[in-house]
């Protein structure tokens, strides 16, 4: 009697113990336990060396239908019930593994990745653990509305349910995450799981999970790799003419009209920028919608909302008419029950928050030209002028207020500096925190600038991410990471992550010692300071013991040398500025 072992999972089927020899099972009969074919077996006297049938796995099938869809990059950390698909990246050209030393990180790369380029952002964890440091970075990508493709390792599929080692109901944990949410479960499955996955999250615009057994992984297999070319539906939806048409006749009638512009208008800041001056209107964004102009624009006047200008709140409180494009109607935003003219890509966002008097469901690269072609030429000298006092005077007080003189360094300083020596195409990835609240209100973007932030979720330690998958993506751009010492230091082992594969970032760090924004909600609640105080370490000297760049700052004259030096590196630096926690004292 022989024993024969299955060349995928090791298992032996002993002829003694099982009764029956093995030539005589029928042709169709599979690996009690990997599920592998007949084939795959080799004697144990001999015929060990004997190579299977079969070069590719399920896990190098899975990879070639990924670059197929266009994923460039995965980012993420190997281990146990992952390795097959590892393997499978690792040994595939045409994609890239990024380790990190996190996965919060990978997820928050892989949102960050998504919401710059449009394109799929992709992360790999294992089973239990490494699928739940997952979560926060991609409930980012779903409130924000990124594409990500979330891969998870999986026990063996005859080790799931009865509690093994690192097994958790992985379904269910990632089904109030997902647009798309499936375990692969034989071979067949492979090629069409993978596509619907980055199907729906580019349509749906969302996070796309799929789980893979750990023995499924290494399954043999063959497949066509499904083309991806002709999946994707056009997005250019318009509203009818009569829509356009009412939408026209009540921006006519407005006297005081503004346009309050979202992150669904990006890329459209010349269209806008044209129906603003037809109709003698100003721009107002909101913090996701920096960037949709050129912010020295004469027609910008500020954010709206926690970060507002004195220029935007005022104008948007006497206004008759509001014209909102691409925003959400976040509580931050603060949006006020007004007329309005509302343009959104989700229909859901019509009228979310109360009813608006005319909604236009479609593209706003569709749209504005559209409602800019319908309304008539308007002349407002008067608006116009309060318009430009108003912006004049909101920039005198940004200039008081960045006083080079104060120590501690005052925010409002360090962002004047790096607004005026920051290139005009660089990529900005912005963390949760004071260090956010001060960029919104005193930075002013232009429109080639770029910039990525955790927006609905909000969450602490995003910026490091953003900035290391903002490199990755825009390789020749200068990237630059705007965080504090609060939200840096609760990923800063990633910034080995930059050092490692040789990305340049630029970090600039806030550090007041506190965790500032809530200190200054303590203040506001009427609750004593407590619990917000931070014990740092030395972030420059962190910087250099990682093999980058760490550049202290401690008084204000020395900033703008710091800055010059950090940009003109090639190295990943960190410019960790001893910076005053207090706001407007």
């Amino acid at each position: 009697m022989a024993k024969y072992r299955c060349t995928v999972c090791n298992y032996v089927y002993d002829e003694a113990k099982e009764g029956k020899n093995f030539s005589a099972l029928a042709e169709e009969w599979r690996c009690p336990v990997c599920n592998a074919a007949k084939e795959m077996f080799v004697t144990l006297t001999g015929a060990a060396a004997e190579k299977p049938k079969w070069d590719k796995t399920v896990a190098d099938i899975m990879a070639e239908q990924m670059v197929e869809c266009g994923v460039k990059y995965v980012f993420g950390l190997p281990g146990t019930s992952a390795l097959g698909v590892v393997e499978a990246l690792r040994k595939n050209r045409d994609i890239e593994f990024i380790q990190v030393r996190h996965e919060q990180t990978a997820a928050f790369m892989a949102s960050a990745y998504a919401k710059l380029t449009g394109h799929i952002g992709a992360c790999l964890a294992v089973a239990g653990p490494g699928a739940t440091n997952l979560a926060t970075g991609l409930y980012d990508a779903k409130l924000d509305h990124a594409p990500v493709l979330a891969l998870t390792g999986l026990v063996k599929r005859q080790m799931m349910g009865p509690g093994s080692f690192q097994e958790i109901d992985q379904h269910s944990f990632f089904e109030p995450i997902s647009v798309f949410n499936k375990i692969l479960m034989t071979e067949d499955q492979t090629t069409t799981l993978v596509t619907l996955a980055i199907k729906h999250a580019l349509v749906e615009r969302g996070v796309s999970h799929i789980s893979i057994p750990n023995d499924v992984q290494k399954l043999p297999y063959e497949a066509e790799i499904i083309p991806f070319e002709g999946r994707i539906p056009n997005r250019a939806i318009s509203s009818s003419d009569y829509l356009i048409k009412q939408a026209a006749l009540a921006v006519d009638m407005a006297e005081r009209p503004v346009i309050i512009s979202g992150f669904g208008a990006l890329g459209q800041g010349e269209e806008l920028l044209k129906l603003a001056a037809k109709i003698s209107t100003p721009v107002v964004t909101t913090f996701r919608g920096k960037g949709v102009i050129d912010e020295d624009n004469g027609l910008y006047v500020g954010s709206h909302g926690t970060i507002a200008s004195t220029a935007a709140a005022e104008l948007v409180r006497k206004a008759d008419l509001l014209i909102v494009i691409g925003a959400s109607y976040s509580d931050m935003t603060k949006i006020p029950e007004k007329k309005t003219v509302q343009i959104d890509i989700d229909p859901m966002m019509i009228a979310k928050n109360y009813p608006v008097e005319v909604g236009l469901w479609g593209n706003s690269s569709e749209l504005i030209p559209k409602l800019k072609e319908a309304v008539k030429t308007k002349k407002n000298s008067s608006y116009m002028a309060e318009i430009r006092k108003l912006k004049r005077d909101w920039l005198k007080q940004l200039e008081k207020e960045a006083d080079p003189a104060k120590s501690p360094v005052r925010p409002q300083y360090i962002i004047k500096v790096l607004n005026d020596k920051l290139p005009e195409d660089c990529v900005i990835s912005l963390d949760i925190g004071e260090n956010g609240w001060w960029f919104g209100r005193n930075f002013f973007m232009k429109k080639t600038q770029k910039m990525v932030m955790s927006g609905y979720l909000a969450s602490m330690g995003a910026g490091l991410p953003g900035a290391l998958a903002a490199k990755l993506a825009y390789p020749d751009r200068q990237v630059v990471c705007i965080t504090g010492d609060g939200g840096f230091s609760m990923v800063m082992a990633d910034f080995l992550t930059a050092v490692k594969n040789k990305l340049p970032i630029k970090i600039f760090l806030f550090n007041n010692r506190h965790l500032g924004m809530i200190m200054q909600e303590q203040k506001v609640e009427g609750y004593p300071n407590w619990q917000t105080d931070l014990y740092n370490c030395d972030f420059a000297a962190y910087a250099r013991e990682c093999g980058g760049i760490g550049i202290k700052v401690n008084k204000a004259g020395e900033l703008p040398a710091a800055v010059d030096q950090a940009l003109a590196s090639d190295q990943p630096v960190i410019v960790d500025i001893e910076t005053d926690p207090r706001r407007f004292i």
